[in-house]
């Protein structure tokens, strides 16, 4: 697991993350979904999600980039409460939110879980097996071991947020190279793609010490 980089700077704009969980309270789950913006924006406004990040893995060669990938795979990591949510409740919205009746064109796109340990792995491999007996379909998905996770680039990161400049660019300034490990930016990064229930979003609003044009522009994206 890529450890989190939080550093609280403005405590005060930062609460959401202060009391968020530490990483060693949290547990990881890593899924391939096809192009990595969407399931971040989704798990990222998900209850009990913490933080996500993406990146690439899957594949065996070394350092790969977006424009060198490899064998390599777009994945989402998705750091989470396990005491809030359960690893099979993140199954159920990854199964729900790609095509696992389809085999992948690219293995860039590939549907794919990335298990942690055997628990994970018999958690998704019991639940593709309950999928393929409820829809009579076989799931092309594959189910695998994380061998290594490498940290896409900083423009994938948060994709959605970040085509909300005003917004990006005031957390960024605040948050420095924690902006990725952000509990807030994963929540508003989902927000802004269209996820999340209306009070979980005037929850988070009523936290925020941020400018009223950056969540006026938050605001205008919902």
């Amino acid at each position: 697991m890529t450890p989190s980089a939080y550093e609280p700077t403005h405590p005060t704009a930062l609460a959401a993350d202060a009391e968020a969980p530490p990483p060693s309270a949290t547990a990881t789950a890593t899924f391939g979904m096809g192009c990595f913006w969407g399931p971040d924006a989704r798990f990222g406004a998900t209850p009990g999600v913490v933080r996500t990040r993406v990146g690439y893995a899957g594949g065996t060669e070394p350092d790969p980039s977006y424009y060198s990938l490899g064998d390599h795979t777009e994945v989402v990591q998705v750091e989470y409460n396990p005491d809030t949510v359960s690893y099979e409740a993140l199954l159920d919205v990854f199964w729900a939110n790609h095509a696992p009746f389809s085999a992948p064109l690219k293995r860039q796109y590939r549907g794919v879980v990335l298990a942690h340990d055997d628990q994970q792995c018999e958690a998704a491999k019991r639940t593709r097996d309950d999928l393929e007996s409820r829809t009579g379909k076989s799931v092309e998905t594959a189910i695998e071991t994380l061998d290594q996770f490498y940290l896409a680039e900083d423009y994938h990161q948060k994709y959605e947020l970040r085509s909300t400049p005003v917004v990006a660019d005031e957390l960024e300034d605040t948050y420095g190279d924690a902006f990725v490990d952000s509990t807030v930016a994963a929540r508003l990064n989902g927000f802004v793609a269209g996820h999340g229930e209306d009070d979980e979003r005037e929850a988070l609003f009523a936290e925020l010490d941020i400018s009223p044009a950056a969540l006026s522009e938050v605001r205008r994206r919902l």
